[in-house]
């Protein structure tokens, strides 16, 4: 098991081992070390925990981002403010639960704007249209999206070049 993330600094850490961080995400003691996302263990304005999700994290990396630009030029740092754009989370084949402001939504309709949303938010045309193609496909044919690492494990030494280690090995994958 690893150490929790302050170990190696020295710095307060919750129950969880997240690292206590300051208003402006600062690792207290160290000015210059920021910590954002799951590994460090801050509060919104009204002192309630923030959760370790992907959308926290991304608005904390913009707000140090602003925070060290502001330094650079001599400016008066600015507060961080959490925006909630809502929660979705898919449950299942055609299921899931969605809640965004005073909306709750629930089934097919919180399945279909969960794949909505997963899709709009990955970068650039060609990626969204694999994505989406790719869950279609799946959709329609009941195929599994994960694979089973399964067999036995055997000693590849005719492939493997002979700067690689002796502990190269091939892996049996069944779909």
């Amino acid at each position: 098991m690893a150490s929790p993330a302050g170990a190696w600094l020295g710095v307060p850490t919750d129950r969880a081992g997240r690292v206590v961080v300051g208003r402006d995400f600062s690792a207290p003691g160290y000015p210059e070390i920021f910590v954002i996302g799951d590994t460090a263990a801050a509060t919104d304005a009204s002192g309630k925990p923030l959760p370790g999700v992907a959308p926290v994290a991304k608005q904390q990396g913009r707000h140090v981002a602003s925070l060290l630009l502001a330094r650079c030029r001599g400016q008066a740092e600015p507060p961080f403010r959490y925006r909630d754009f809502g929660s979705l989370a898919t449950i299942g084949r055609k299921l899931a639960v969605a809640e965004f402001g005073g909306v709750h939504l629930s089934g097919f309709a919180a399945w279909l704007l969960w794949s909505v949303a997963h899709v709009y938010f990955l970068i650039g045309f060609r990626s969204r249209m694999v994505v989406a193609l790719t869950w279609l496909w799946n959709y329609l044919t009941f195929e599994r999206g994960t694979r089973l690492i399964t067999g036995h494990v055997e000693q590849d030494s005719k492939s493997r070049p002979e700067s690689a280690p002796k502990s190269t090995r091939r892996v049996t994958i069944a779909p």
